[in-house]
């Protein structure tokens, strides 16, 4: 009998089909409920107790085989009929084409970008990974300088030297070194610090600054310039700076814009004043300009830079920003952009 189940694996083995009806009986004879295979199981208790092992053997060989053969030849069936069903019919619609989704980072970013060329600024990148000079000492911030405790750094262990920028004003040091005035760029970018990470700071974020040196530019080329963006940004018109400190500007401000108190969110973002702080700004310092190569007797300009994350969040509503780098699809598809 041993043999006779050798003979039908074989068969089984070279059996072909494309009739769903031939494949369909094929199955039947050995795998239906008065198969080929039910006898053989049945007759394994008249089998010798020499030879069960065997028996048993090419048994559950014939099984798997023909099990396998079935599951191959429908296959190939189903994948016919779908490649017939998708390229037979030429009159049929074409699969609609998804329209991609971009970063919310990416669409502020691009926003930005996209308001400040239209005044002439272009825009400038630079490395992640910093030297000293660029990050700091070129800024005003000398070595032991106090205000170098403001930004929580991570420096490179093996060198104390190098570091993750902690702002992209380096980028606009590298900026001037490279170029003379008249000088109109931004500067978008990550940046690092080593902060603890919760719903309102990460220890990456990114950032845009920029900068304008010519001859002759003042604060209220400044305060110009930052009224046109909030109001093509935000489209609200209605700003006020407020002193602060910088060590790379003096005087320096920041920016608020008035958001207004018209919904139970703009209370609860503007802390019920109606007033949202935006960015930074000042005048760039006598010493940044020599530092950099360029005459401050002949040259001014000023300087202001803000948060990417911060205004993705508020435009859109975002509640924490490790939503931002966690690569969630479902958070990620919400955001459709043509540009």
């Amino acid at each position: 009998m041993i043999d006779k189940i050798k003979e039908h694996i074989a068969e089984v083995a070279s059996f072909t089909s494309t009739d769903t009806t031939e494949i369909e009986n094929f199955r039947i004879k050995y795998l239906g409920q008065k198969g080929l295979l039910k006898e053989f199981f049945a007759a394994f208790k008249e089998v010798p107790n020499e030879d069960k092992k065997e028996f048993g053997q090419v048994v559950n060989t014939l099984k798997n085989t023909a099990q396998d053969k079935v599951n191959a030849l429908k296959e190939a069936m189903e994948s016919s009929a779908e490649t017939a069903g998708v390229y037979g019919d030429l009159s049929r619609p074409g699969a609609p084409i998804e329209i991609g989704s971009r970063h919310p980072i990416s669409l502020v970013k691009n926003k930005i970008t996209q308001i400040f060329s239209r005044i002439g600024f272009n825009v400038s990148e630079g490395p992640e990974i910093e030297d000293d000079w660029h990050n700091f000492t070129a800024l005003n911030l000398p070595e032991y300088h106090p205000a170098r405790d403001m930004q929580d750094t991570f420096f490179i262990q093996t060198d104390p030297d190098v570091l993750l920028r902690t702002h992209t004003s380096s980028v606009q040091v590298r900026y001037m070194e490279d170029n003379q005035p008249p000088i109109r760029t931004i500067s978008p970018g990550r940046v690092f610090r080593n902060e603890a990470i919760s719903a309102r700071a990460h220890c990456f974020f990114h950032q845009v600054e920029g900068l304008y040196v010519d001859k002759d530019v003042s604060f209220a080329d400044l305060k110009q310039t930052l009224q046109y963006f909030t109001t093509e940004m935000f489209g609200k018109s209605k700003i006020r700076l407020r002193p602060s400190y910088f060590p790379f500007t003096e005087p320096s401000a920041e920016v608020d814009v008035y958001w207004g108190l018209e919904t139970e969110i703009d209370h609860k973002i503007t802390k019920g004043t109606g007033w949202l702080e935006i960015m930074g700004c000042g005048m760039v310092d006598p010493n940044v300009l020599k530092n950099c190569g360029i005459d401050p007797e002949i040259y001014s300009g000023f300087a202001f830079g803000m948060g990417i994350d911060r205004i993705a969040m508020l435009l859109h509503q975002v509640p924490d920003i490790r939503m931002l780098s966690e690569n969630d699809i479902r958070f990620l598809e919400q955001f459709k952009s043509s540009f």
